[in-house]
C-alpha cells in the first residue's frame, strides 16, 4: 500500500489557476457574444458618426469618435463580459468546483483578474484602432484630423480603461454574487453617481470617478474631456492610476467577502 504524503501532492498554484480560468473564459459562448457585440457597437457608432461629419456643424476627429463609441456603447459589453465571468459560476453552481480545485480564495480572485487584464487591454486597443480607422475612411476628410499622438493616447487609454473596468466588475461581482446587482452597481458608479455628486455642489470630484477618469486617460493632456467638456486636472496616465485605485479597492472588497462567505 502506497502512502501519499503532503510533500508528494503537487498543486498548480497561481499559474494552474490562471490556466484553468483562461480555459473557462474562452470555452463559454457569453465571452464571444460580448466581444462581438462590443466590436459591432464600436464599428456601428464609428460609421454613423463618420457619415454625420459630412453634414454636422460640430467637427470631430476620428479618435474622439472612437472614444465616444467606447464610453457610450462598447464599455457596457465589457461590463457584461467581466460580470458574467464571475457571477455565472454562482448562477450555474460551478463556483463549488472552482473553490474545491483552488481552495485559496485570494488565488481565485487573482487568477480571474490575471485573465481579464491582458485580454481587455488588447481588446480595447484593437477596437479603438479599428474604430478610428473606419471613422477616418467614412469621414473622407471632413471633421478634424487625428494626430498620431492623439490616436495613440486614445488607443492606449481605452485599452487600460477597459482592462481596469473589468477588474472593478469582477471585484463587485465577488462581493455581490449577482449579475443584476453587479451591473446596476457598476453602471451607477460610472454615470449617474458623478452627476449626483456634481448636483450636490461637488463638481471637483467628478474627474475622480472611474468612468470620467477613464475618458481623461484617452485624451491628450490639456484637451477637454468630450463627455464633461472640461479639461482634465491631471495627465492621461493619472487617469489610469485613478482607475487602478478603484479596481484595487473593488478586488480587495470582493476577496474579503469571498473569504468570509465561502471560507
Amino acid at each position: 500500500m502506497t502512502t501519499v504524503t503532503s510533500s508528494s501532492v503537487r498543486t498548480g498554484g497561481l499559474s494552474g489557476a490562471v490556466a484553468a480560468e483562461w480555459t473557462k473564459f474562452w470555452s463559454v459562448r457569453a465571452t464571444w457574444w460580448c466581444l462581438i457585440a462590443g466590436t459591432a457597437l464600436m464599428l456601428g457608432y464609428s460609421t454613423l458618426s463618420g457619415i454625420a461629419q459630412h453634414f454636422d456643424d460640430d467637427p470631430q476627429a476620428a479618435n474622439t469618435i472612437a472614444l465616444g463609441a467606447g464610453f457610450y456603447l462598447t464599455q457596457f459589453a465589457v461590463i457584461a463580459l467581466a460580470t458574467l465571468f464571475v457571477t455565472s459560476e454562482y448562477t450555474g453552481g460551478g463556483i463549488r468546483s472552482t473553490l474545491l480545485w483552488t481552495p485559496v480564495r485570494s488565488r481565485v480572485v487573482l487568477a480571474k483578474a490575471a485573465v481579464l487584464l491582458p485580454v481587455l487591454f488588447a481588446y480595447g486597443v484593437v477596437i479603438s484602432c479599428a474604430g478610428m480607422a473606419l471613422a477616418s475612411v467614412v469621414k473622407n476628410g471632413h471633421g478634424l484630423p487625428t494626430t498620431l499622438e492623439a490616436g495613440f493616447t486614445t488607443a492606449f487609454g481605452m485599452g487600460g480603461y477597459f482592462a481596469l473596468l473589468g477588474l472593478v466588475c469582477t471585484g463587485v461581482g465577488w462581493a455581490l454574487r449577482s449579475a443584476a446587482g453587479t451591473l446596476v452597481t457598476v453602471i451607477v458608479l460610472l454615470v449617474p453617481l458623478p452627476l449626483i455628486v456634481a448636483s450636490l455642489g461637488l463638481p471637483e470630484l467628478i474627474p475622480y470617478f472611474p468612468g470620467i477618469a477613464g475618458v481623461n486617460a484617452m485624451v491628450e493632456a490639456g484637451q477637454p474631456n468630450p463627455i464633461t467638456m472640461a479639461p482634465a486636472p491631471y495627465a492621461p496616465w493619472a487617469g489610469l492610476l485613478i482607475c487602478a485605485a478603484w479596481a484595487g479597492a473593488a478586488l480587495a472588497a470582493g476577496a474579503a467577502v469571498l473569504r468570509r462567505r465561502d471560507a
